[in-house]
């Protein structure tokens, strides 16, 4: 017997399996965040065309109030910023569940709100919020925009979450990579709702692609609960004992160093311009396809849909560069006036 063959060479944990496992994993519960998201947009002509026609009646005033009610709750209240607390002090595993489940109850809410509400009901509003609820607005479009508040809330913090994870998982291994990868699922699943949404819209009606994407949720809920067990396994690995129940404690003292940090609010505008011309544009431009230029629903779905498909191959691509060559700042550089 050699003299080492009582030690043999141990695998480095996790291994390259394992981490791909959990990234696949982990990225089509976000998948399924993002076909939600996008679920209702190609149809959005369908809701404001009038109930004789098969429609509910929104307005454009109203359908833009649902949109922009993903992150109300994040924007008024805060939420994102408290979710990221939550993460911190209670760990992956448990504002994993938690923000999955808000949203699969927020999609359901939001099927509940077009399937059973009449759209003909309408209330009105003591207050306006800064001029985005209307004042008039129909109990239907009220209630569904509580749910998709709700789903986006659930969202984010889901999506900070796997960005932690992600991070866990491959950090000294291909980080942007994974990274690269886990973006190109999420546009997959942006662009597999702009696609079929209103094939299925057309088959069984306005409700059913809400109805999938809240089962889609569903899935993923199930999902993360499987991944938990995984994410347990990693923690016996690679923790002492006594660091079991410790997790990274919020301290208000560094939160003031990220603020006081320039490259945070270059970065932080970079993605508030970015979002705020690409988020906007695919909610409405199927619309404007179709009311504007006689485009067919279905048609115009999948032509907004290229720019999701575009991602899904050039994100891994880069990241897989930016893991080869570095060059993080001419990257950005050039993917700024590529936009």
């Amino acid at each position: 017997m050699l003299p080492n063959a009582q030690h043999p060479t141990r695998q480095p944990y996790p291994s390259r399996a394992r981490r791909w496992s959990v990234l696949f994993l982990v990225a089509t519960v976000m998948m399924g965040g993002y076909i939600f998201w996008d679920i209702v947009s190609p149809v959005s002509t369908s809701l404001k065309a009038s109930p004789v026609d098969g429609g509910m009646g929104w307005t454009a005033a109203e359908y833009g109030f649902y949109a922009g009610s993903y992150s109300i709750f994040n924007i008024f209240l805060l939420m994102l910023f408290f979710g990221g607390v939550i993460l911190d002090k209670c760990g992956i595993r448990f504002t994993g569940l938690l923000a999955t489940g808000i949203m699969l109850l927020g999609a359901v809410i939001n099927y509940l709100a077009v399937r059973h509400i009449s759209p003909t009901t309408y209330t009105y509003l003591p207050f306006s919020l800064f001029g985005l609820i209307p004042a008039h607005i129909k109990q239907q479009v009220l209630v569904a925009a509580l749910g998709f508040g709700l789903f986006g809330m659930g969202c984010d913090i889901t999506g900070i979450t796997i960005s932690k994870i992600v991070t866990k998982w491959f950090t000294g291994h291909e980080l942007a990579s994974a990274m690269g990868v886990q973006v190109a699922m999420a546009r997959l699943g942006t662009a597999s709702a702009l696609s079929f949404s209103p094939l299925i819209a057309l088959q069984w009606g306005i409700s059913a692609p809400i109805l999938t994407g809240a089962v889609v949720l569903l899935a993923g809920f199930v999902l993360f609960m499987g991944y938990c067990f995984m994410d347990k396994a990693f923690d016996r690995h690679t923790r002492k004992p006594s660091e079991d129940m410790a997790e990274e404690q919020f301290s208000f003292s560094d939160f003031v160093k990220v603020l006081n940090n320039p490259g945070f609010w270059l970065i932080a505008l970079l993605c508030v311009f970015f979002y705020s011309s690409i988020r906007p544009f695919m909610k409405f431009a199927t619309d404007i396809m179709v009311s504007q230029y006689g485009v067919a629903e279905t048609t115009a779905g999948w032509i907004v849909a290229a720019i999701p498909y575009g991602t899904i191959v050039l994100t891994p691509l880069f990241g897989s560069l930016y893991d080869r060559v570095g060059q993080c700042i001419l990257l950005m550089t050039n993917g700024c006036i590529l936009l």
